[in-house]
């Protein structure tokens, strides 16, 4: 094998680790919202390969593209358990978010709305959205549950289930320490071998695993894919007004999500065009624009690029070939959803409880000594787990910041497609 082939080929493979997670966790999140999880196994591996396949191979960029964490957040707890969708019109309105998505990329209206919207409230879009999956996979893992005096506390130190979490997020917290690839999925694996004497050995998880007394159940390693989701979005219904909110906070979410990686990635690799732009960045858009498309058609929540092909570029992948090799890894996992399932919510939860921490990232390039800035912010950073909503947290993060401007006498700093979306965001909340 000629070198810079071996080279695109083993960052493939380090990209791919690093992003395996996903085919448990986005299944776990959205099985909450009535799916069925080997379903949505399914759909997952199929957008995983599709957006990594066509990002090689018509973009050209080292980048994978797959279901987004904390979109899959936002589909099940805000979206079916929070609106009332049903998840067929949730998958509806993915693949509407979709096509304006399509639109936006093909008439290059995106990177105007991005530069509309202060840079503040997009970084803290990204670490509310951190804290709020973190929330979830604290919740999932049964470390904070119900209180009746406090709404939220914490369970009992002493639990078996609890201790199983604390170390299994400890250890893997380690490994990404030290650097090793595929970190998180090691923690699962290690994760869900410390949950195993759990109800067997010691311990009841009859509680937090509905019914059973065990955490982890063994019941096969292959089975054949389940295409159950495939086509059941239903596309018509989830045009209602009253859904329009969602569909525009899918938009939202997938659009900023796929500019900032795109935007990181190109200045710390250094891949770019002559005139300093990510490299074929319209390319790029247009394939996380399929990818979601593509997503609502399958079964699946919205795709977007992973800042997690950072480790195959680190690892010297530079061309298409990095995300081909990468979406191909994907495809065998459709047949093995039963030793997959057998991974207990404890163990997935640390993958949201860690991404969540890598989320956060942004807070420090806040300026915080300016009001301006800090306080819209604020609003959107605390606001989106507190409410437990994405929509509500980013629409007071733009209409705080309009209205700041406005009362200071600061008009002419008004930015009229902000001024249009704070207007918007207003009117999504007050219906």
């Amino acid at each position: 094998m000629k070198p810079q082939l071996k080279t695109e080929v083993l960052a493939g493979i380090s990209t791919f680790l690093a992003c395996f997670y996903i085919i448990i966790v986005n299944p776990a999140i959205l099985a909450e919202a009535g799916m069925p999880f080997s379903a949505v196994l399914t759909a997952t591996v199929l957008v995983s390969a599709f957006g990594s396949l066509m990002m090689g191979l018509y973009a050209k960029n080292p980048i994978v593209v797959a279901p987004g964490m904390g979109i899959n957040a936002f589909f099940t707890y805000t979206a079916v358990k929070g609106f009332g969708l049903s998840f067929e019109e949730a998958l509806g309105a993915v693949f509407w978010s979709g096509v304006i998505f399509l639109v936006l990329s093909a008439f290059q209206a995106r990177e105007k709305i991005i530069q509309a919207i202060p840079v503040a409230i997009r970084h803290a879009v990204s670490a509310g959205i951190g804290l709020f999956i973190c929330f979830i996979g604290f919740q999932n893992a049964h470390f904070i549950v119900d209180n009746s005096a406090t709404l939220v506390g914490m369970a009992q130190f002493k639990d078996p289930i609890s201790l199983t979490f604390l170390a299994g997020l400890l250890v893997t917290g380690a490994l990404l320490i030290r650097k090793v690839s595929g970190a998180i999925i090691f923690g699962i694996l290690f994760t869900t071998l410390l949950a195993w004497p759990i109800g067997r050995w010691w311990g009841d998880a009859s509680e937090v695993n509905f019914g059973i007394s065990t955490l982890v159940n063994f019941t096969g390693f292959f089975a054949m894919p389940d295409f159950s989701l495939v086509g059941k979005a239903d596309i018509l219904g989830s045009l209602r007004v009253a859904y329009v909110p969602i569909i525009f906070v899918f938009t939202f979410t997938i659009l900023f999500d796929g500019i900032s990686t795109f935007v990181g990635l190109s200045e710390a690799s250094g891949l770019k065009d002559p005139d300093g732009t990510p490299r074929n960045m319209r390319k790029s858009l247009m394939t996380d624009s399929f990818a979601t498309l593509f997503a609502g058609l399958v079964g699946s929540s919205s795709g977007t690029a992973y800042i997690e092909s950072a480790v195959g570029i680190e690892e010297g992948g530079r061309t298409g070939l990095t995300a081909i090799t990468a979406g191909l890894l994907f495809l065998p996992f459709m047949f093995f959803s039963p030793l997959l399932s057998i991974i207990p919510s404890i163990a997935s939860s640390i993958a949201l409880v860690l991404v969540g921490s890598f989320m956060v990232i942004p807070l420090t390039k806040i300026n915080w000594h300016n009001p301006q800035e800090a306080f819209p912010s604020f609003l959107t950073i605390v606001l989106i787990p507190f409410t437990y909503s994405l929509s509500v947290g980013i629409s007071f993060g733009f209409i705080s910041w309009t209205v700041l401007l406005l009362l200071t006498g600061k008009t002419s700093q008004i930015n009229p497609i902000l001024a249009v979306i704070s207007v918007l965001s207003l009117f999504f909340l007050w219906i």
